[in-house]
Parts: C-alpha cells; sequence; structure tokens
C-alpha cells in the first residue's frame, strides 16, 4: 500500500502528523511531507487513521 496526499486538498492542518508521526510531517511553510509513502504493514492502522481523520479527505491509500 501507498499513501498519496491531493495537494490542491490539503491545508496543513497537520492532523495526520499526529495520528502517524512516523509517515507524516508538516514543514515550517505549512506544507504536508510524507515520510514514507509506502505503508509498512504495522503502520497501516495508523496511517488509515490519519486518512480518516483528514478533514478535507486529502489523503488516500493505495494499491501498489
Amino acid at each position: 500500500m501507498k499513501v498519496v496526499v491531493d495537494r490542491v486538498l490539503c491545508t496543513g492542518l497537520g492532523i495526520c502528523e499526529a495520528k502517524a508521526p512516523d509517515v507524516f510531517e508538516i514543514d515550517e511553510d505549512g506544507a504536508l511531507l510524507i515520510l514514507d509513502p509506502n505503508v509498512a504493514p504495522d503502520r497501516l492502522k495508523q496511517v488509515k487513521a490519519a486518512a480518516d481523520a483528514c478533514p478535507t479527505r486529502a489523503l488516500s491509500l493505495v494499491e501498489d
């Protein structure tokens, strides 16, 4: 699985970073960085929670 961000929808609120700090980071300019787009099985639950919590629905999981 990979996590992708729709840059048009993302507003940089940082909820995803709070839910999965090993995967997401908001940089100093307020832009979302995906630290590792390849979601390891042990992080899948965490990344799904981050995507579900995104108020703009900017995050999605896709099959490799």
